[in-house]
């Protein structure tokens, strides 16, 4: 339990991965829309979404071309919401 505060806390500590899960607090999105959203390459973007994965911070689903990620771990927002 305190092992992955901590990978939350680490994954948040990167301001690209913050603007990321910032964006997806509002809902699903696909690579585009992050991209967009947060004004970087989608090399850049994909790469933090993975790590985001790998903490099990962020989970992801397929539907038709396009793939959909959004918050997996609830204890996202409220780390955000003390943070703000």
């Amino acid at each position: 339990m305190a092992d992955d505060r901590i990978k939350l806390l680490k994954s948040l500590s990167d301001e690209t991965r913050f603007n990321i899960i910032k964006g997806l607090l509002k809902g699903e999105k696909t690579v585009s829309q992050i991209v967009k959203e947060v004004k970087k390459a989608q090399p850049t973007i994909s790469l933090h979404l993975k790590l985001l994965h790998l903490n099990n911070i962020i989970t992801s689903r397929k539907e038709g071309k396009f793939i959909f990620y959004k918050i997996k771990n609830k204890e996202v927002k409220k780390v955000i919401d003390i943070l703000k």
